[in-house]
């Protein structure tokens, strides 16, 4: 009886046992798979990235002319409206013209006297000479004759510069159009009293067919790109064809070209002014206005992550490499201060073809074990 209770004892402690040896491997097993969780990872590889930098820019006209008079008085007629298009040499405005036709009337009034006056004084030295050649008259009187008619020639001559200058200032009470373009405001209205020296013009013609869009860039990012180019010119022939962002926010459907940059550096702002030239068939763009010149820069050959990999701390960024054994392990990176939104440029603290997490980092633990999803 004995025997058989300490067997029967010794059966329910190796039952229990290998029971709790079950348990034990179960929850292990449970524990182990609680562990490894599920990212997206990829590998680093290397591509061409096309980043953009962007630039405040002003649009002006290729030619904008300020239209001033030339001679002051009434502003009679004003032939033009804001924004129509004009040709050069249309007539845009009439200052009134009575004085200076009353001008030109005199100053022709006085032409022809001159002129008589010659014709007398030619007369009497012809005569003077005769009479000298017949010794009636002394060498004096006619060399007072002669002189009477070289200054009867001057007056002449004098009248006939008051005639032209009279002619013109008449011509300049009719203001037209220095250029091919569009009129900009128009501050007088009829009747104003208008002149040179007046603070505002009578209006702005600009040729915007093509348009000059000015823009400052940094004097170091300037200075580099001479250094790579060999010189400023060079820099600027070099540069890839730019785009334009409006004031609105969309983007101009045509593409420009840099054509110069000034050779002085604004000392205020430590920048130098550059200007590209778009196109403007359908006159969308206006001077005056702002927007952004944005430039593309190709980046060949570099490595690159999601930007969904990297996690900023202050002013590093970490992500998380996993290891053979699908272990994460976190690696302080340097990226570029440029990228697309998409991707980071890496500059150091990775390698190709290292596994990284992609997405998800920011809840991703030090050793933890990842497993990828498809």
């Amino acid at each position: 009886m004995r025997k058989l209770m300490k067997k029967n004892l010794n059966i329910a402690l190796s039952t229990a046992l290998v029971a709790m040896t079950m348990l034990c491997s179960c929850g292990g097993e449970k524990s182990q798979q609680a562990s490894i969780v599920e990212f997206k990872t990829t590998k680093v590889g290397k591509s061409d990235v096309e980043l953009s930098n962007s630039y405040n820019a002003t649009i002006r006209g290729r030619q904008d002319v300020e239209v001033y008079p030339q001679v002051g008085g009434t502003l009679q007629r004003i032939l033009v409206t804001e924004g129509q298009a004009v040709k050069k040499g249309q007539t845009m405005f009439i200052i009134d013209q009575v004085p200076y036709q009353a001008a030109l009337n005199t100053a022709e009034a006085a032409l022809k006297a001159a002129q008589a006056q010659e014709a007398t004084s030619a007369l009497n030295y012809e005569s003077r000479k005769k009479l000298f050649d017949q010794e009636v008259v002394s060498e004096f009187d006619m060399q007072t004759a002669h002189n009477s008619l070289l200054t009867a020639k001057a007056s002449v001559a004098q009248a006939e510069a008051q005639v032209v200058n009279a002619r013109n200032s008449l011509s300049y009470t009719v203001v037209k159009s220095p250029a091919d373009g569009v009129v900009g405001t128009l501050p007088y209205r009829q009747g104003a009293l208008v002149g040179p020296s007046m603070p505002k013009s009578l209006t702005t013609v600009s040729d915007n067919n093509q348009m000059w869009v000015y823009f400052s860039m940094n004097e170091s990012q300037f200075l580099a790109m001479t250094r790579q180019s060999g010189s400023a010119e060079d820099a600027v022939a070099a540069m890839p064809e730019v785009s334009l962002q409006l004031v609105d926010g969309s983007m101009y459907e045509l593409k420009g070209r840099v054509e110069s940059a000034s050779g002085v550096v604004d000392q205020q702002t430590g920048s130098v002014q550059l200007r590209a030239v778009f196109d403007n068939p359908n006159h969308i763009l206006h001077s005056g206005s702002t927007g952004k010149v944005i430039i593309p820069t190709i980046m060949k050959d570099v490595l690159t992550i999601p930007t969904t990999a990297a996690v900023q701390m202050q002013d590093k960024f970490r992500v998380y490499a996993v290891d053979k054994d699908g272990a994460a392990h976190g690696q302080v990176i340097a990226i570029m201060p440029q990228n697309d939104g998409k991707q980071y440029i890496v500059t150091s603290g990775l390698e190709e073809g290292t596994e990284i997490v992609a997405e998800g980092a920011t809840m991703v633990k030090e050793d933890q074990v990842v497993k990828n999803v498809k």
